[in-house]
């Protein structure tokens, strides 16, 4: 047996893949290394990465900023505890944050994961009434078809249906569920479309600490766009009913729409702000929660402390490379690019827009999306994808890209175009 057979039957055997079985997982290819936008698999084949690594890796691979800062670093500090001390990768890093951000966003804390950075946002909400003297204001709202995390408090606001309730009802906490928008991204927002959510807000203000949402994309929970202008309308709404509003830019922040954090799209700003993902480029973990001064100076009045400590909150090597991937994206095009990216991923996607078996065709920013009329094989198609040198990661009816920014005209041409050609061959 060759060491990447061995591999592999140890794999199959005892790890454990995300979404998947323990004791039937899904077909895995070995990965040699990665470069560029490419992810190069053992046996030699080159696949370019149309996920960016589940949506982080906005600069590629082995980029030589992001090496040179990550390897200065951990010859200087790899890891040191927040409580009680700082350092200048952090206090950096807040810094770009906040000023890249709405200006009222003024307070940063930061986490280890999107999913903790949700968990952090939830709390806050829930702390800032207590300590405002509401303490019956301790619900959440939020909308349908979302998706905010896996852990227990991030998925107490995912979508009921296609989320994972079922499995935990038992221990979720018990929030409130409006309509998904039903407005698309190009169109108004009726008061008809809004109807749902305002009645609800009304009926549970009394109760309601805060409303999380992701701003006019909705993402893992099912590709969807939506219109700004009902961003508009949930922050207005959250104004006149006292009620705090998160925005979860965690695959939305850093460009992916096509501005810096979507929220911007419909020009507004949340009381409360969650970013990870692309923050260091796809080379480490780490997430942020964004807050106003409201927010931080109520939970903080009489004395008050904010109740969350993760062990390798501000870890330097996160936050040194977080500062060069922002400073990357920063002194980019992206303004230019973006734009670029959305029209090959529209043109790219045409020939699947008049088949039988696909739904729809949408794109948005550096997010392209073709959902089908029936839910995909994922092992079988996958396959397909493999064959023809791209990486794709389809889940459920959706088979959609979010590249790498530095994906070239030609590399996101191929990309489309294998898509297009595996997209024809379902039935």
């Amino acid at each position: 047996m060759s060491n990447i057979e061995s591999m592999l039957a140890f794999d199959r055997e005892h790890l454990w893949h995300p979404y998947t079985s323990a004791v039937n997982p899904l077909t895995v290819y070995p990965v040699a290394k990665t470069d560029g936008v490419k992810i190069i698999l053992e046996d030699g084949r080159e696949l370019i990465d149309g996920m960016a690594s589940w949506w982080c890796a906005i600069h590629g691979y082995n980029n030589p900023a992001l090496n040179k800062a990550l390897c200065d670093q951990v010859q200087k500090m790899p890891h040191v505890m927040f409580g009680g001390l700082t350092h200048e990768p952090a206090v950096s890093l807040a810094r770009k944050l906040i000023d890249l951000s709405p200006p009222p966003l003024q307070h940063v804390f930061f986490a280890d994961s999107g999913s903790v950075s949700v968990e952090v946002a939830l709390k806050m909400a829930i702390q800032y009434y207590q300590a405002v003297g509401k303490p019956e204001k301790n619900r959440i709202m939020t909308i349908r078809n979302g998706y905010h995390g896996d852990t227990l408090g991030a998925m107490s606001v995912c979508d009921p249906v296609n989320g994972m309730h079922s499995l935990f009802e038992a221990v979720l906490p018990k929030h409130i569920f409006a309509e998904a928008p039903c407005c698309g991204y190009d169109d108004g927002c009726t008061d008809a479309d809004f109807a749902d959510f305002k009645s609800k807000i009304e009926n549970h203000a009394h109760e309601l600490a805060a409303v999380i949402l992701e701003p006019v994309v909705q993402g893992a929970g099912g590709m969807r766009f939506y219109s700004p202008d009902y961003l508009k309308r949930v922050r207005q709404a959250c104004d006149e009913h006292d009620v705090l509003l998160i925005c979860d830019e965690i695959a939305t922040g850093f460009c992916r729409a096509g501005a810096m954090f979507a929220s911007e799209l419909a020009g507004i700003c949340p009381d409360i702000m969650c970013v990870g993902k692309a923050i260091t480029g796809g080379y480490m973990t780490l997430a942020a929660t964004l807050a106003t001064a409201k927010v931080a100076e109520g939970i903080s009045s009489d004395g008050g402390v904010f109740m969350h400590g993760p062990t390798f909150m501000a870890n330097p090597l996160a936050c040194t490379v977080a500062n060069a991937s922002l400073d990357l994206l920063v002194e980019s095009n992206w303004q230019e690019r973006i734009p670029q990216i959305t029209k090959m991923l529209r043109a790219g996607f045409t020939p699947c827009e008049n088949l039988s078996t696909v739904a729809e065709v949408r794109c948005l920013g550096a997010i392209g999306v073709v959902e089908m009329k029936n839910t995909v094989d994922m092992d079988s198609i996958q396959l397909e994808f493999v064959k023809r040198g791209v990486w794709v990661r389809p889940f459920g009816k959706l088979i959609y890209v979010m590249p790498p920014y530095v994906i070239s005209n030609l590399e996101l041409e191929a990309l489309t175009s294998a898509i297009c050609e595996v997209v024809s061959l379902q039935r």
